[in-house]
C-alpha cells in the first residue's frame, strides 16, 4: 500500500501578508488587482471567504461584499520565497515531492529519509515544522492515492489533518460533493448536477459505459476514482507541455481594460505555478470564450523562455488586441504558458503507484 500526503498552504498570499504585517491579522484581506481598476481576485484570507468573497471574483464585486477588506497587491517574490522554504521541508522526508503550485504538492512517503512508518506522523511533523520555519498554517490529506489524499486536504481547513484509509474509502466517497472530484471542473459539476450526480455515492450507481457515452474517455476516469482507483504516481517530475490557468466569469464582459487586469492577474498565477516546478516556456497562449461559446485561441513563441508574470501578462495582452474582445462578449479567460526547456539536473523516472485493494480492511496510514 502506498501512502501519498497532500498537503496545501491555508489561503497562502493572504497568509503570508497578515504574517508579514500583523496588523492585517484578523481583517479581511484580498490579494489581486485593484478594485478601481477591473481587477481580479487572486487569493483571499478566511476572514474575506466568509463575506463570499473567492478567487477570481471581480475586485469590483469583492469590494461591495466586503467594503473594509483590504485590498494588497500580489508579491510574488515573497510568495516564492516561503514556497521554497516550505518545499524544503518536504524533501528532508522523500525525495518524492510533486508541486502543484506554490503552495502545494504530494509527498509519497512509503518509503521516506525518516524511517517513519506513519504517514499521519509525517504529516503532523511536516505541519509543525512549517508553523516552526514559517509562521504559516498548512492542512493536510494522508491516504493511499493522490485523489483522496487531496479530497482529504481540504475536509478540514484551515490547519486540518484528515487521514482517510482503504476502509474508509467508500463512506468518505459517497458523502463527497461531486464539485471535489478531481477532473470535475464547473462545466462537467453543471452536467452531473443535471443527472441528478451530486456526490460520490450518485456517482456510483452509474456504470462505466453510461458514463463514457456521456462524457467520454473522462467518463472511465470517473468511474474508477468513484472507486476509489487512482493509480496515478507521484512525479517529482512530469514531462508536461503546458501550464495555465482560466477563469469564467461571473457575468460576461466587453470592457478590454477589465480583459487586460484579468490576463495580468493570471498571467502571475501562471508565474507562480512555473517557478514552483522550476519550469520555464517560450510560448504564451490566450484562450477566449465568447457569449456565444464559441472558445478561440491565439499564441505566441518567444525568443527566450521565461517565468515572468509580467512578461506572459504583457504578451497575452497583445494577443487580446488582435481578437474581437471588446467588440463581443466574453465570458472566460485563459493564459497558458508551454514549450518548456527540462531543467538541468533533473531525473526522469519515478516509482509507480500501485493499484490499491479500495474499500478493504481498514489498513493504518
Amino acid at each position: 500500500m502506498r501512502k501519498i500526503i497532500h498537503i496545501d498552504m491555508d489561503a497562502f498570499y493572504a497568509a503570508v501578508e497578515q504574517r508579514d504585517n500583523p496588523g492585517l491579522k484578523g481583517r479581511p484581506v484580498i490579494v489581486g488587482g485593484d478594485p478601481g481598476r477591473r481587477g481580479v481576485v487572486a487569493a483571499c484570507s478566511y476572514e474575506a471567504r466568509t463575506f463570499g468573497i473567492h478567487s477570481a471574483m471581480p475586485s469590483s464585486r469583492a469590494r461591495k461584499l466586503c467594503p473594509g477588506a483590504v485590498f494588497l497587491p500580489p508579491r510574488f517574490d515573497a510568495y516564492r520565497e516561503v514556497s521554497a522554504q516550505v518545499m524544503e521541508i518536504f524533501r528532508e522526508y522523500t525525495t518524492l515531492v510533486e508541486p502543484l503550485s506554490l503552495d502545494e504538492a504530494f509527498l509519497d512517503v512509503t518509503e521516506n529519509s525518516k524511517g517513519i512508518p506513519s504517514a499521519t506522523q509525517i504529516a503532523e511533523l511536516i505541519r509543525a515544522e512549517i508553523r516552526k520555519r514559517t509562521g504559516l498554517t498548512a492542512s493536510a490529506g494522508v491516504s493511499c492515492n493522490k485523489f483522496l489524499a487531496k479530497a482529504a486536504s481540504d475536509f478540514r481547513k484551515p490547519d486540518g489533518l484528515t487521514v482517510v484509509t482503504p476502509g474508509q474509502a467508500r463512506d468518505f466517497i459517497g458523502r463527497l460533493p461531486i464539485g471535489k472530484f478531481h477532473g470535475v471542473g464547473r462545466v462537467t459539476e453543471e452536467r452531473m448536477r443535471s443527472l441528478g450526480i451530486l456526490t460520490g455515492a450518485d456517482l456510483l450507481r452509474y456504470s462505466k459505459e453510461e458514463l463514457v457515452s456521456r462524457f467520454g474517455k473522462a467518463g472511465a476516469y470517473f468511474h474508477g476514482i468513484a472507486r476509489g482507483v487512482d493509480t496515478r504516481p507521484v512525479s517529482p517530475v512530469r514531462t508536461r507541455k503546458s501550464l495555465g490557468r482560466e477563469v469564467t466569469l461571473d457575468a460576461d464582459i466587453d470592457d478590454r481594460g477589465e480583459m487586460g487586469a484579468i490576463l495580468a492577474e493570471l498571467a502571475g498565477d501562471v508565474a507562480g505555478m512555473l517557478s514552483g516546478k522550476r519550469l520555464k516556456g517560450r510560448t504564451v497562449t490566450l484562450k477566449l470564450r465568447y457569449e456565444d461559446f464559441q472558445d478561440i485561441t491565439r499564441s505566441i513563441t518567444l525568443e527566450a523562455e521565461t517565468d515572468s508574470g509580467d512578461v506572459i501578462g504583457k504578451q497575452a495582452g497583445l494577443l487580446l488586441a488582435g481578437t474581437e474582445a471588446g467588440a463581443r462578449k466574453v465570458r472566460l479567460l485563459g493564459v497558458t504558458v508551454s514549450g518548456f526547456d527540462p531543467p538541468p539536473g533533473r531525473k526522469t523516472r519515478t516509482p509507480g503507484q500501485l493499484i490499491l485493494p479500495m474499500f478493504g480492511a481498514g489498513l493504518a496510514m
